[in-house]
This record gives structure tokens, sequence and C-alpha cells, in this order.
């Protein structure tokens, strides 16, 4: 990322974001409400477009069609169509992305929600409705997730889960981008305060 600016109208969100991204790592973002996390993801995820700056991979600036096809991005909303159940859910998204059915038995299982599959998603709780949302991740790989509150809703045992899911992620070299209130410390991690006025600057290593 270099250089990024991104207004709202006449109101700058992000001012002057430079900063690397490596294979292998966590970086998270930290900060209040209203500091720029979520934007910072969204212009990172190809979805807004900012002012100044430039996003490169490799060295080279991104392609979108090529970008969106590498990552995964996780809003803070679930985007969840209530009426469908998991499985349904997943199914969906495993065909679309041109996976299979087998993916999307594996992420609903490896996420705890075999016993939920069929069970409609306007039923579910707001921590299960967040884990059908985050098994999504597994089912098709991809080289950088971007994850905009992810532990929104999680108890322990899922937040247990979500933390192997990164963990695996990253053994096979990938890449995770986390805006977070803090609460997802997992070693490696490199934490990146956001400020009022979107003043962005490292904040050290996370143990």
């Amino acid at each position: 990322i270099r250089g990024l600016d991104f207004f709202y109208g006449d109101s700058r969100a992000l001012k002057s974001i430079s900063l690397p991204l490596y294979e292998n790592r966590v970086t998270a973002f930290i900060g209040p409400s209203g500091c720029g996390k979520s934007t910072l993801l969204r212009v990172m995820a190809g979805l807004l477009s900012p002012l100044e700056g430039r996003l490169r991979w490799d060295g080279q600036l991104i392609n979108p069609d090529e970008h969106r096809a590498r990552l995964r991005y996780i809003g803070h909303l679930d985007g969840l169509k209530s009426a469908l159940t998991p499985r349904e859910d997943l199914e969906f998204w495993a065909r679309f992305e041109g996976g299979s059915r087998h993916a999307a038995e594996h992420a609903l299982e490896q996420f705890g929600l075999a016993g939920l599959a069929e069970n409609p998603i306007r039923f579910l709780s707001a921590g299960q409705r967040r884990r059908v949302a985050l098994a999504r991740l597994l089912l098709r790989e991809r080289a950088l997730w971007l994850l905009d509150e992810p532990t929104l809703g999680l108890d322990d045992d899922a937040l247990a889960i979500l933390c192997d899911a990164i963990a695996a992620h990253r053994s096979r070299q990938g890449m995770l981008v986390v805006a977070t209130h803090g609460d997802l410390a997992m070693p490696g991690t490199t934490t990146i305060e956001l400020r009022a006025r979107s003043a962005a600057h490292e904040g050290g290593v996370g143990r």
C-alpha cells in the first residue's frame, strides 16, 4: 500500500497510508470506531477506489479482476440470506466459485455447523450466523484474507476454530489483514493503530 488517501465527499477518511504486507503474516488494524479500519479493508478489496495512492502485488499495480480472484473479503455484516440454510448458502458459493460440494461440507464440519446445516439461517444466533459467514473462507484457497471484525459474536470455542483456520491459512503462506478492536491476539501479528482522522502508525508486534 503506497500513499493511500480516501475521501467520503469532503471528509478525509484515510490519509497517507503506506505499509507492506507479507506472506505468512497477520496484520491487524486496531482503533476506535470511525477511524477508517473498515474503509481501508474495502479499498484493499477493490470495493472502493482511493483518491490517491496505489495498491501493488509483487511490485506490480493490481489488476482488479486478478486481485478479486486472489482474495477473500468478509465484512462486519454477515451477508447471509435468512431463508437459506447454512448448507444451501455454502453450496451456492462453492458452485459460484467453481468449487465442489465437498468443499461446502468440509467448511460446515470445520466451523462446527454440521448439526445446524439444515436450519434456516433466520433461526440461528448471531454467533452461529457469523460462523456461517466465516466458513466461506474454506471454500476455495485465496492468498489474501481481509476480515472486518471477524470475532463479532463468537464464543470461545468458535474463536478457537477461527484461530485454527487462520493458522492453517498461514501455513500455506497465506496473508491475513484484519480490522479488530484488539480481541484477535495471535503470535506473529503486526498491529497497526489507526487513529482519529486516519493518521496511521505501526504499534508494534503482537506477542
